[in-house]
């Protein structure tokens, strides 16, 4: 059995060795030349000199260009054509890149960079959600609205009633390999690209239509990142298409890499978000009625603002039923950098939204927080018994049919002990004046498929070699999620082969083509069952082979162990791929696999958009030190459901990692701009991701095993995306430590830094 049990990831002793080797690494012809942006020092406006004459005269520079220099597209935009290369003109926000250096060297190319001369006429920028929305500043014509129900009648009925808002931040994705892309120029205007990318299709098409050449004049190859979070799945366009462009200008290969302050500065990051709420509900919690506002800061370009707002929308609900529901989301326009996929994709946003409100009910009523939640989860439900609850829909109308929640909640209350621990808490926070202890509990339902239908597809290319060894492309990138090694073990138990004998060759662009990015959690959903599909044709032209050589049906043989079994006789599989491959029997295979059961209007806001449900539970407990705001996450249980896990151990992984970013979002992640919109924390000095000793003290995982009821590879489920929501119950967990210090709801927003903690505090106390 090679899937269902843990295996280390396959690149794990080079990572460890250093001997990974990332784009940065790879050795350079003779002659190459690097890249660097010119910046803009303004966040609006228009350029109305340029002198670049210092720039040209530096040390080591063989050109400098100007969007006029571009020889077609000036666009690195992902799909709307509103991002130019390098400025127009008009300048949108503080680090927009103007022009182009191309030099001997990288630092010699940043240190010219910096020498450019520019005059502006400067304009008010539009930096805030409160400004955007004054200035009727938006992606779209007005908000965009979705309902279910009579949200406003059964609020005014219900017999209580709140109100609020929560705030909740962006976040710098901080991958450890920052954004870099290698341009190699080929026979007859051809162009090669190494490119730290979530998405090598882009990058051609990208660089393409920069070059003005058809796509398959363009090649992208990419092995490894380390890291991405979504960050790559856009971002990298900018770096791609000038390589391209330089190399064709000068006929050498050309790179570029961003240092860690001008990556934070130029690229986009997670959107924040301000949503306002009002609930009716009745006296056990219930929710009635209920309606959300939701306003994100988008930035200056379009990027993948919408879907993620959409997201955010499909998200609101969380794990809970809404009878009556309007969820209201605004699309603002603002001069800073333009906000782009983050793990979560929106959905982290609307689950929070959601969790405030819960937990604000939860106050109100004197109630334990879970006990809320529980009454409004959605009915437990399995597949194709819709009809026994017809009410059992999404706000979006989707019937949701795999809802586990319920039972896994009582396993998980009484593995973590949380009547006992919330007793003891109590107690400990009656008899200390200053540190107050808090439980935080928060579930997850994630959906799982890109909104956007047509992405739902992917591709693969297997070779079975004569010797028995077999390699393997798809379209999925690999940035330490452990990808590679999930198709590998995938292959792996098709043939009934050993892992050692399969090879997962790097991302490229040739092999496979039209591939969607490795986004939305769908990774080994999608090349997964791509990979199987092409093996198992493979497999069947081999078991035609063995039957003949063994005189027996194909239905009869076993791949397993390394050998093909008949009910008498046993060969090992590389004999037998020696023998196909002499009987003139193909052992090379494509694979294709689209999501099936999707449909979905996202201007009507309904439909089904997702195959299936990921879910999970967390508690954390955390002390506050209520004079300073300093803060501990002091333990954290999770159990997540993974399906019939693929590999236990990476799955284990990608919770940890999950839980300990989604926690840094909504506590030490701060970003600051200036009044001028200037980023002000745009490196590790001035801005704070946990660090390993941000983990908590007491941290236990567990799976929830059970298959998925969804046909998906193996019965397993996604895992990339929905751990991050773990994160919150962190968050709630301050909230409810707070709480303990004063009779009012804290209202506290996100960051949850030690400043907004003690002003939380003055709130609960009623001392503002």
């Amino acid at each position: 059995m090679s899937v269902h049990r843990s295996s280390p990831h396959d690149s794990a002793p080079l990572h460890v060795g250093g001997a990974a080797r990332y784009v940065d690494d790879i050795p350079l012809p003779r002659g190459a030349l690097h890249l660097a942006f010119g910046l803009s020092t303004i966040a609006k406006g228009r350029i109305t000199d340029m002198d670049l004459s210092l720039v040209r005269k530096a040390l080591g520079v063989v050109a400098v260009l100007t969007a006029e220099d571009l020889p077609f597209a000036n666009d690195v935009s992902p799909g709307a054509h509103d991002e130019p290369l390098l400025s127009d003109g008009t300048v949108h926000y503080h680090g927009q890149p103007l022009f182009l250096v191309v030099a001997e060297s990288h630092l010699l190319a940043r240190k010219a960079a910096r020498l450019g001369k520019i005059t502006y006429t400067e304009e008010t920028p539009i930096l805030t959600i409160k400004e955007a929305l004054a200035a009727d500043s938006r992606f779209e014509d007005g908000p965009r609205v979705w309902s279910k129900g009579d949200s406003r009648t059964a609020i005014k009925s219900a017999p209580n009633r709140i109100s609020g808002r929560i705030t909740m931040g962006g976040q710098e994705h901080f991958y450890l390999e920052g954004q870099a892309a290698l341009a190699l120029p080929q026979d007859n205007g051809d162009m090669e690209i190494h490119s730290s990318t979530q998405h090598p299709t882009e990058i051609q098409h990208k660089v393409a239509e920069a070059l003005g050449i058809p796509f398959h004049g363009v090649r992208v190859e990419t092995r490894r990142m380390g890291g991405g979070f979504g960050g790559k799945e856009s971002q990298g366009n900018a770096l791609a298409v000038a390589c391209a462009i330089a190399a064709r200008l000068t006929g050498r290969a050309c790179k570029m890499r961003y240092d860690r302050d001008d990556d934070m500065v130029i690229t986009g990051k997670r959107h924040d978000f301000e949503i306002d709420y009002e609930v009716g509900f009745d006296q056990s919690g219930r929710i009635l009625g209920i309606e959300f506002d939701q306003k994100t800061r988008g930035g200056w370009a379009l990027d993948l603002t919408l879907p993620v707002a959409d997201r955010a929308m499909l998200h609101s609900d969380n794990a809970y039923l809404l009878d009556h529901v309007t969820i209201t989301s605004h699309r603002l326009k603002t001069n800073t950098a333009s906000a782009t996929a983050f793990r979560g994709f929106g959905g982290p946003q609307g689950v929070l939204g959601i969790e405030r409100v819960m937990d604000h009910i939860a106050h109100t009523l004197g109630a334990d927080p879970v006990d809320v939640r529980r009454i409004n989860y959605y009915a437990p439900m399995q597949a194709n018994t819709a009809a026994a609850h017809p009410t059992n829909t999404t706000p979006y109308g989707m019937e949701v049919t795999d809802f586990i929640l319920g039972e896994m909640t009582e396993n998980f209350l009484e593995s973590a002990a949380y009547v006992e621990r919330r007793r003891e808490i109590d107690a400990w926070n009656a008899a200390q004046p200053i540190l107050k202890k808090g439980l935080g509990f928060s579930p997850v339902k994630f959906g799982i498929s890109f909104t956007l239908t047509h992405l739902n597809q992917a591709g693969a290319l297997v070779h079975v070699y004569a010797d028995g060894s077999i390699r393997i492309n798809h379209g999925g990138t690999e940035m330490g999620q452990g990808l590679f090694q999930k198709v590998a073990q995938v292959a792996a138990q098709t043939f009934g082969v050993d892992q050692a004998a399969i090879k997962i060759t790097a991302t490229d662009t040739a092999k496979v083509p039209n591939t969607s990015a490795t986004a939305a959690s769908s990774g080994s959903d999608l090349n997964g069952m791509a990979v199987k599909i092409a093996c198992d044709t493979i497999k069947n032209r081999l078991g035609e082979v063995a039957a003949k050589h063994f005189g027996c049906a194909p239905a009869e043989l076993r791949f397993e162990g390394g050998h093909v079994n008949s009910p008498s006789k046993s060969m090992p599989f590389a004999d037998l791929a020696a023998l196909a491959y002499q009987s003139r029997v193909s052992l090379s295979s494509t694979g294709f696999y689209k999501t099936p059961d999707l449909s979905w209007d996202r201007i009507a806001g309904k439909g089904r958009p997702f195959f299936y449900f990921a879910q999970g539970l967390a508690l954390t407990e955390v002390v506050i030190d209520t004079l300073t705001g300093e803060n501990r996450i002091l333990r954290a249980d999770i159990l997540h459901d993974a399906g019939a896990s693929l590999n236990p151990a990476l799955d284990i992984g990608q919770v940890e990692g999950g839980y300990v970013q989604g926690a840094g979002w909504l506590t030490t992640e701060e970003l600051v701009w200036d009044d001028k919109g200037r980023l002000r924390t745009h490196a590790p000095s001035t801005y704070k991701i946990p660090a390993c000793s941000d983990r908590p003290d007491v941290f236990n995982v567990d799976l929830w095993d059970a298959p998925n009821p969804m046909a998906t590879i193996f019965r397993s489920k996604a895992v990339g995306e929905p751990p991050f929501m773990h994160g919150i119950s962190a968050f709630l967990a301050l909230s409810d430590a707070i709480s303990a210090c004063g009779p009012k709801y804290p209202m506290l927003d996100a960051p949850a830094t030690p400043e907004r903690i003690l002003a939380a505090i003055k709130r609960a106390r009623d001392e503002l």
